[in-house]
């Protein structure tokens, strides 16, 4: 080995060449951890009411709209129509919520909160 290639304290750590792949340097990754930390955070608070995170951010969005379109919550949620309806489906079960088909456009499902 070189002077070069050692340190004060033996060999030189490898040189991270910008754009690392490493995956400390990942901003998803970083994004990925902190959501799980966060649901993490809410899952004591959310178990008191029966509730997983994704169904409390349904009820959010039902809380501060009142009746709404299931497409419409979709969207706010930025879920396909495909991750909302089991979410919907357990939560009219449980009573949080009732559905039913628009009397102006029965294309259309509207989605409002019980209580």
């Amino acid at each position: 080995m070189t002077n070069e290639e050692t340190g004060p304290g033996g060999p030189a750590a490898p040189e991270v060449p910008a754009g690392s792949l490493l995956l400390d340097d990942q901003l998803c990754f970083a994004l990925y951890a902190a959501q799980r930390a966060l649901t993490a955070a809410y899952r004591p608070l959310l178990e008191d009411l029966g509730l997983t995170y994704p169904q409390y951010l349904v009820m959010l969005v039902l809380w501060e709209r009142g009746e709404t379109t299931v497409k419409d919550l979709a969207g706010a949620l930025r879920l396909d129509y495909g991750t909302v309806s089991p979410l919907l489906k357990r939560l009219e079960s449980a009573g949080l919520l009732r559905r039913e088909r628009s009397a102006r456009d029965e294309r259309s499902v509207l989605v409002a909160p019980t209580g």
